[in-house]
């Protein structure tokens, strides 16, 4: 159902809020799960520990003091008597809190202090007894509060609850004595205990895993791996010149990957892989040999990559690689120039242009091939199938490779990608330097400034990565606004600070990125859009502040953009956490560079989330499935996939055949 719907009575902020968080309908209202329970503390003040979450009951023995300071921002503070003690509350962005009155009872939530300080997450005026045990956290951005989620979520169950179809099959859910569709979203959202929580979490993890492995299973169907082509043959001599006159040799698996695309590329049968492999180990040059060898073939190859800046990096790499051999080559964006991209648009419809590399702007109804032969999609996990797809189409029985910079374990991949064959490059190209990691226990890098400074006045770039945009009390997190502002004070005039971030216009961010890849920047301050597309070797160092927030594989990928060149990488991880398996997560990034070990780790404690790019593709997101810890049921769906794939009339099956079909055909048309 629309959110815009006169049944849900949502107003227009209220439909702009959870746009922002991605949430477009109300299936995505229900599937907004949370991300993590808070369980009450009800423990007496002598047992809490700094920083640690606690919640208790008391009443109101001071007034309310409110302070304003910036736009539409507020600290208020009072006093309450709990337990034996006078507790000092305050909380952030609620003037209203000064309505409080005098003895008022007052049940708490917050982080506490230390010396009876609690800052408040939240509050209501109910007894401690009334207050749920289990409270759902849900991911949000600046400005839109948990509250607006929960009431999100009960209003789309209320109204749509006759709508709510139960697609996992009667006798499979009888079986593993699973709950219906409607009881499990309630409880996932409003639990009464953990039990309720775990409950809810096994019944809706079987279905994502066996609506992934029918989807799998279509995809299979729908890739045309199995289909005949026309075998490519071309001069095997011209491909091992260009290899020759290379300044370095490849790696073993390099040349390992690269024969691997030629043997597809020279039979019968259309190629479908996956090249994986860790950040920098040198995939772009097995693309752009396979891309040389398709133009020797007689056909026309295309390379999309997610940004501009990443896409004239591989067009100057391909112009350099091949600069010998007559190739013509092109490199096609959004902003280019009207009359240079019309130019290309007629070159690539004659044939005259043999490679072109581009963002989406490749996959628009006015790019035309004369004989496309080979797709190459870069960083694949940025780009839903339908995109990938849609460049294929341009062309008759299209060879495909993937490149993938998060490197997964060869059992994983070959239960994720279903049929695609996989190449995988684990040898680094010599004289490529590991990041030296360090962890720095608070959030702040004052302990290792010298070493900051030093970097920079030996005329290298620095990155500094903020997990928010602006400062958002729901979101405690070092932001890019204010940290850019207090650098500016630190650094300049002597170095340069810019800043980028996604909410920036794509014109904005592209000349940014233009000024920190020509050193006109050296301070960069950035969200985790840096994480693909920039490739600035004279960057290498990066700090990381709030490290505890990101992923293991997230991090490996950002720290992997000060690891391009010669130069030794230098990376900080600031956290003041003081949760032990955050720190264990980040002392295994510190100890380590081995991106699989890293990825098999975050995919163990994180699960996988959309690490494969299977958005918009037909194919589910893990939201709640664990491809490590739930193996159990990852192997009986599996089972029951093929049953139900092997018996599509079955009446029992096919509602939820019906569904992953619709999903299929809706998103395979979607393109950014």
């Amino acid at each position: 159902m629309d959110l815009k719907s006169k049944s849900l009575r949502f107003t227009p902020k209220r439909i702009e809020a959870l746009a922002r968080l991605g949430i477009c309908d109300t299936d995505g209202v229900l599937s907004y799960y949370p991300f993590r329970y808070d369980v009450m503390n009800t423990d007496s003040p002598e047992h809490w520990h700094l920083k640690e979450k606690v919640t208790f009951c008391g009443e109101v023995v001071s007034a309310v003091r409110t302070f304003r300071f910036g736009r539409n921002r507020s600290s208020s503070k009072f006093d309450v008597a709990a337990y034996d003690r006078i507790l000092h509350i305050t909380i952030f962005n609620r003037p209203w809190a000064r309505q409080l009155a005098l003895n008022q009872t007052i049940t708490v939530t917050g982080i506490y202090m230390g010396r009876n300080n609690v800052t408040a997450v939240t509050y209501n005026l109910k007894n401690q007894d009334e207050a749920e045990p289990v409270t759902p956290v849900y991911s949000v951005r600046e400005g839109i509060t948990q509250r607006t989620v929960r009431d999100s979520i009960r209003k789309v169950l209320d109204v749509c609850s006759d709508e709510i179809k139960d697609q996992v099959p009667v006798r499979f859910r009888r079986a593993y004595r699973l709950m219906e569709k409607r009881e499990s979203l309630e409880k996932i959202h409003f639990p009464k205990s953990t039990e309720d929580v775990m409950q809810a979490q096994r019944s809706l993890k079987y279905e994502e895993f066996l609506r992934f492995f029918i989807a799998v299973e279509i995809m299979k169907n729908d890739s045309g791996s199995t289909a005949y082509k026309k075998p490519k043959k071309f001069d095997h001599e011209k491909l091992k010149k260009v290899i020759r006159a290379l300044p370095f040799k490849m790696t073993p698996d390099q040349i390992a990957a690269l024969a691997d695309c030629i043997k597809d590329m020279e039979s019968t049968h259309l190629m479908y892989r996956l090249i994986q492999g860790d950040v920098g180990c040198g995939k772009t040059l097995v693309a752009a040999l396979a891309l040389y060898a398709c133009v020797l073939s007689g056909y026309q190859g295309a390379l999309l990559a997610p940004t501009e800046i990443l896409a004239r990096q591989h067009f100057s790499a391909v112009q350099n690689l091949l600069k010998d051999e007559g190739v013509s080559a092109a490199v096609l964006y959004s902003g280019e120039n009207a009359q240079v991209k019309n130019q290309i648009l007629e070159d690539l419809s004659s044939g005259k242009i043999q490679i072109v590399i581009g963002t989406h702007s490749l996959i628009q109804e006015s790019v035309k091939f004369h004989n496309l032969g080979l797709v190459v999609a870069d960083e694949q996990q940025r780009f839903g199938v339908g995109q990938r797809r849609a460049l294929r189409g341009k062309g008759d029985r299209v060879d495909f490779l993937l490149m993938s910079a998060t490197p997964i374990p060869r059992t994983l991949a070959s239960t994720l990608y279903g049929d695609m064959e996989i190449s995988t490059i684990e040898t680094m190209p010599p004289g490529r330097k590991p990041v030296i990691t360090e962890l720095i226990t608070e959030n702040s890098f004052r302990s290792v400034l010298n070493d900051v400074m030093s970097l920079l006045r030996d005329s290298r770039q620095l990155y500094v990565i903020c997990a928010a945009v602006d400062k958002n009390e729901e979101y405690d997190a070092r932001n890019v606004s204010e940290t850019t502002a207090n650098l500016k004070k630190l650094f300049e005039p002597e170095f340069r600070v810019g800043m980028l971030h996604g909410r920036m216009s794509s014109e904005e961010k592209q000349e940014v990125m233009r000024q920190f890849a020509e050193n006109e920047i050296q301070v960069l301050v950035s969200t985790t859009v840096v994480e693909v597309g920039m490739n600035v070797v004279n960057a290498t160092g990066m700090i990381i502040y709030d490290a505890e927030r990101f992923g293991m594989s997230q991090i490996h990928q950002l720290r992997g953009r000060v690891q391009r060149g010669s130069g030794q990488g230098r990376c900080w991880l600031l956290t003041d956490s003081k949760d032990e398996n955050a720190l264990d997560r980040l002392n295994v990034l510190a100890a380590t560079s081995d991106g699989f070990k890293i990825s098999y780790e975050d995919l163990r404690l994180r699960g996988p989330g959309d690490i494969l790019g299977t958005r918009q593709s037909g194919i589910p997101d893990f939201i709640l499935g664990n491809l490590i810890q739930d193996t159990g049921i990852i192997s009986q769906a599996r089972k029951d996939a093929a049953e139900i794939m092997n018996d599509p009339d079955n009446p029992d099956f096919v509602d939820i055949l019906d569904s992953v079909h619709e999903t299929a055909r809706r998103n395979a048309n979607y393109a950014d």
